[in-house]
């Protein structure tokens, strides 16, 4: 029954916090000892650190739950982010863009909290659709500027 209550937690992780944006929910579902370590290259610490963490998130693209798989106190989401990249992410602009890229998370529940989580995605993928950059992290136009003889 535990492996089906975490998943049940890491669930309405995703419905409420990340799909509905009730950042209220935060206090019942996440440790206030939190360390979240986001594929976008951010590690937020404590209940505050986190909220700011999807605040921010938010205002770029939602984050819908594909599959969870639980083992003792650790859950295992796959994800697909999808959504237009309508607000500012970390210091990059909103481009309009559709954006989708898959990633996994894991998740550490303590106390019927989450307590520690880890999320890789694909941000090559995201680069990509989002903000046209290729694999190299150059955006087109670079590149066109790199191979025109000087």
């Amino acid at each position: 029954m535990l492996k089906e209550t975490n998943k049940d937690l890491v669930r309405r992780y995703y419905e409420d916090l990340w799909n509905r944006w009730d950042l209220a929910m935060a206090k019942e579902l996440i440790s206030s000892e939190i360390v979240f370590r986001g594929s976008l290259g951010m590690t937020a610490r404590g209940l505050e650190g986190f909220t700011g963490y999807v605040a921010a998130v938010r205002a770029a693209f939602p984050n819908p739950l594909e599959e969870l798989i639980a083992e003792g106190d650790k859950v295992v989401a796959r994800l697909t982010y999808r959504g237009t990249h309508r607000g500012h992410l970390f210091g990059i602009v909103p481009t309009g863009r559709q954006v989708v890229y898959s990633g996994i998370a894991i998740f550490r529940i303590a106390d019927s909290k989450i307590d520690d989580g880890w999320v890789i995605g694909d941000t090559l993928a995201l680069n990509a659709t989002a903000w046209g950059r290729s694999r190299d992290g150059s955006r087109p136009t670079e590149r066109a500027l790199a191979r025109e003889p000087g």
